[in-house]
Order: C-alpha cells, then sequence, then structure tokens
C-alpha cells in the first residue's frame, strides 16, 4: 500500500513540475511588454573583481542578460551555453549572468567548475535589485536588450542554445534596423 501512495505522490509532483514549467516557458515578444532600459540601469552589482557595475556601463550595446543562481537546476546547462553563445557572436553581444543573492565563493566556485569564468561577464547582485527591476518571478530569467535599450524578449525559465541564437539573431537585427 506504501509503495502506491508513494508513487501517487510522486506522479502529482511530476504533473504539477510540468504544469508549472509549461506556464512560465513563455517568451514575451510583444511590443506592449518592452520595458526602458532605465527601468534596470541603476542596479546596484558586483563584479567578480569586487568592484561596483552599474549596468549603465553597457548602455548602447545589445545585451542578454541572463538571471541565474548555484540552486536553480536548469541554470546549469543555460550558463554553458550563454558562454557558447558569447563566443560564437563575440563582439556583437555582451552577454551578463547575474547571480541573485549568493556569495562570491558560492558563485564563482559553480563557474569554476563548470569552466566558464572568463567566457563571459558574471556579476553577482546581492539585494536581487536586478531580478526585482525587471519583474522576475521564475527561474532562470533572461532579457535580450537592443542598443536601443528597448527588451525584445524577456524569456521565463530554460532555453537552449539554439533558442537563445534565435532571440540574439532578432535583438542584433533590431539594432541593425535603428541605424
Amino acid at each position: 500500500m506504501n509503495r502506491y501512495i508513494v508513487g501517487g505522490i510522486g506522479l502529482i509532483i511530476i504533473v504539477a513540475g510540468v504544469l508549472f514549467f509549461s506556464a512560465s516557458d513563455r517568451s514575451v515578444d510583444t511590443k506592449a511588454d518592452k520595458s526602458d532600459f532605465d527601468t534596470f540601469a541603476s542596479a546596484s552589482l558586483i563584479g567578480y573583481n569586487g568592484n561596483k557595475v552599474s549596468l549603465e556601463e553597457f548602455r548602447g550595446r545589445p545585451l542578454v542578460i541572463n538571471s541565474w543562481a548555484v540552486w536553480c537546476p536548469f541554470c546549469r546547462n543555460e550558463l554553458r551555453d550563454f558562454a557558447e553563445l558569447q563566443k560564437e557572436f563575440k563582439n556583437e553581444i555582451t552577454v551578463i549572468a547575474i547571480d541573485r543573492q549568493e556569495p562570491f565563493a558560492k558563485a564563482k566556485g559553480y563557474t569554476d567548475e563548470l569552466g566558464i569564468t572568463n567566457d563571459m561577464l558574471f556579476l553577482l547582485d546581492p539585494s536581487d535589485s536586478f531580478y526585482k527591476s525587471i519583474g522576475g518571478f521564475s527561474m532562470p530569467e533572461t532579457i535580450f536588450v537592443d542598443s536601443g535599450g528597448s527588451i525584445i524578449v524577456h524569456k521565463r525559465g530554460p532555453m537552449e542554445l539554439d533558442e537563445m541564437r534565435e532571440h540574439t539573431n532578432k535583438i542584433i537585427s533590431a539594432t541593425e534596423d535603428s541605424v
């Protein structure tokens, strides 16, 4: 009897997880959902070198900004894919991965373990200001920002590398169209 109860509970957990992620794994890709760069530009962030960093420094560039955490199971593969994305698009975009409220040693230990610490820009967000400024409610969350500061895509939930490429091409196209 206990085996059936445990199996039933496991099935409920799986179904709930599928429903949650299918509901939160949607791209927001409409004009009405665009936000201005100023909404998140003043987030109080810290670089792995200990210096304060303002996203304002990146104004005018196409950006891919990912909010992640060590405890997020989907972030592991995504971070590797973001590092690959940065390599592929080199100087066309800047990929920024912002860790949510975790100590430096924990975040850097994780990116060192993945072998990607030097492949893109990693920042720490001790106050979770960036995540809050974009209205975050799932993990991970990623915004694709064109050079004009418009959020072209706000992706809630995990992504594969091909989807990252697709959204990156959108911000590059939007940048070229505005020039």
